[in-house]
């Protein structure tokens, strides 16, 4: 049992680590800039895209995904051999996920500081739920390439990612309850971009950057 825990406790740590290497400041230097100083100052893919554009933040982007994927293979290998039921390795994988996104959130490289962890958290739902993520994927872009509004795309997204579940898990009641906690999650992250939208203040996407507009863009 204690060799057990030892190993739920060196998967979650490490997760937390991995996830909170600011590949946004990385990429930022190599091309000369300080990213905390530009836009909204986070370090996640959206604000390098606004402030830099798309080639580096798909960069960002996909290190950022694999911050949340890495660490939940890494926590599927450590316990391989554990005899423990499906829900109690969905739950390690989802606490393993949560602590990618902490990382991410509030680094232990950089002041703790860092960006809002969507991205690291769609690699945690890669691992766990892949069907759903590619689902997820779909539904994104589709709003993407209609609204042109990241924010509004990243919240209807979220209301999608139960209805996923409902139908490829339905089995796994673990994975639908952590659905609704993620709604709830990303609408509150998102609060300062509802107000924006309710304002009619929220910048668009044209031409593979946002329009100028709030600094508080999502991350």
């Amino acid at each position: 049992m204690f060799e057990i825990v030892v190993r739920v406790a060196v998967a979650v740590g490490f997760a937390y680590l991995m996830g909170g290497i600011p590949f946004g400041v990385i990429v930022g230097r190599r091309l000369g800039v300080d990213i905390t100083t530009l836009g909204s100052g986070n370090t996640g893919a959206t604000n390098v895209f606004r402030s830099l554009g798309w080639r580096p933040a798909l960069v960002v982007a996909l290190l950022d995904v694999a911050k949340g994927a890495v660490p939940a293979l890494a926590a599927r290998f450590l316990l391989a051999d554990a005899a423990w039921g499906v829900d109690a390795r969905d739950l390690l994988t989802i606490s393993v996920g949560a602590a990618a996104m902490a990382g991410h959130m509030f680094s232990p490289y950089f002041r703790f500081r860092g960006g809002k962890g969507v991205a690291t958290a769609a690699g945690g739902i890669l691992v766990l739920m892949p069907e759903a993520f590619f689902v997820l994927l779909v539904v994104f872009v589709l709003l993407i390439l209609i609204t042109r509004i990241v924010s509004v795309s990243s919240i209807l997204t979220a209301f999608a990612f139960p209805v996923a579940i409902a139908l490829l898990y339905h089995d796994r009641p673990v994975l639908f309850g952590f659905a609704i906690v993620a709604v709830a999650l990303i609408v509150w992250s998102h609060r300062a971009n509802i107000g924006r939208l309710l304002r009619g203040e929220e910048p668009r996407i044209t031409m593979g950057r946002p329009t100028q507009g709030s600094d508080k863009e999502q991350s």
